[in-house]
């Protein structure tokens, strides 16, 4: 017994000393940003339903809790199967029954409303921490440059916690995640990608120098909110009512599978049904990918603004940017295969995000026979 717990936490150990580096001093190594997230918030649910409520509402499966994971990445859909709110959800580390519930600040109040509404007499507790808590996040802005061997794609599906990729860096899996508790302070991986670093909740009360002085790494102090922002979207990664307005985007066209966000094994949840269809279907032909600006666009880019060929057909839609970077939802082999792109008139380059999936190749020639 002894030596399996000893290995439990000494494999916990190595995943947040060894993979984000930011616990071990080294001369050599890159500046990492500590930013916090002033546009997301938390919320508290507590009590012996919690679980159970959050489990008929979300994509991913609460059960991933009971086999020691920290953090869930997940999303909230309405009946229709759309995205209503994307969300990073915490267990307590030392409340039983409990939960942080992250999301983006201007849908705190929708979220609060939306579990009230399906609480009915479930012994649940549901409070906003806005007042209490931070959300901050630490990365190294330069992980993004890492890439892998490309190879023709066309969109497969994996469930959450699939992460059997050897050509893929995204080595974390759902039942792995790691934290760490230090006085109000709380680390954890990013359950999404490990190229996203850590998250780090803390009481309202903790200033930045308290959360530095638990890391020996170098770590670059920025109060520039949109660092994180430009971040994700080299990476191709989408957050918030910004880039997944309530109600519209369908979970697995925002890559919600490749980010361990779905599972396609539990129970039945709200917005199931069309989820699961597009699975069984096998190819996604839509997803969100990033993309490079030859230049700053002169002129406001639309939400929804649309992306043409050299041949001025459509192979997608605008989504946001932050300077040269952004993201837009496209036809995959479309727009991999054009010669050149533009939005409004503004070159753009779409390359494929080097985290995603290898295809396996009955699967890319399964894909080619369906088109």
């Amino acid at each position: 017994m002894r030596q399996i717990i000893g290995k439990t936490l000494i494999s916990m150990r190595r995943s947040i000393f060894n993979n984000f580096q930011c616990l071990r001093y080294s001369h050599q190594q890159e500046k990492k940003i500590l930013e916090q997230l002033k546009n997301r918030s938390l919320l508290l649910l507590n009590g012996p339903d919690s679980s159970n409520l959050l489990q008929g509402l979300i994509t991913n499966d609460m059960q991933h809790f009971n086999n020691g994971t920290a953090n869930i990445y997940t999303l909230f859909l309405n009946i229709k199967g759309r995205v209503l709110y994307d969300s990073i959800i915490y267990k307590h580390p030392e409340l039983n029954d409990s939960y942080y519930i992250e999301c983006d600040k201007n849908i705190q109040e929708q979220l609060h409303r939306h579990l009230n509404m399906y609480r009915l007499r479930r012994k649940v507790e549901i409070k906003s921490l806005d007042s209490k808590m931070n959300i901050w996040t630490l990365f190294n802005p330069n992980l993004h440059e890492k890439t892998v061997n490309q190879t023709k794609f066309e969109g497969r599906i994996f469930p959450c916690g699939n992460n059997d990729n050897s050509n893929s860096t995204n080595n974390n899996n759902n039942n792995n995640t790691s934290s760490k508790k230090m006085d109000k302070i709380s680390i954890y991986e990013d359950p999404r990608l490990v190229n996203l670093g850590l998250r780090i909740l803390t009481e309202i009360d903790v200033k930045r120098d308290d959360i530095v002085k638990n890391f020996e790494s170098e770590i670059e102090l920025t109060r520039k909110n949109s660092n994180y922002h430009e971040f994700r979207y080299k990476l191709g990664i989408a957050e918030g009512v910004d880039d997944l307005p309530p109600g519209k985007p369908l979970p697995l066209d925002i890559n919600g599978d490749y980010l361990h966000g779905i599972s396609f094994h539990k129970g039945c949840y709200i917005g199931q049904e069309l989820t699961a269809r597009t699975h069984y279907t096998g190819i996604v032909r839509k997803r969100l990918m990033p993309l490079l600006f030859n230049d700053v666009p002169k002129n406001l880019l639309n939400y929804d603004e649309t992306i043409v060929n050299e041949l001025g057909k459509p192979v997608g839609k605008f989504r946001g940017i932050v300077n040269q970077y952004g993201l837009g939802l496209v036809r995959i082999s479309e727009a991999l295969n054009s010669q050149s792109l533009e939005i409004c008139g503004t070159k753009v380059t779409i390359f494929k995000p080097f985290w995603w999936p290898q295809e396996a190749q009955k699967q890319e020639i399964s894909a080619k026979s369906n088109k």
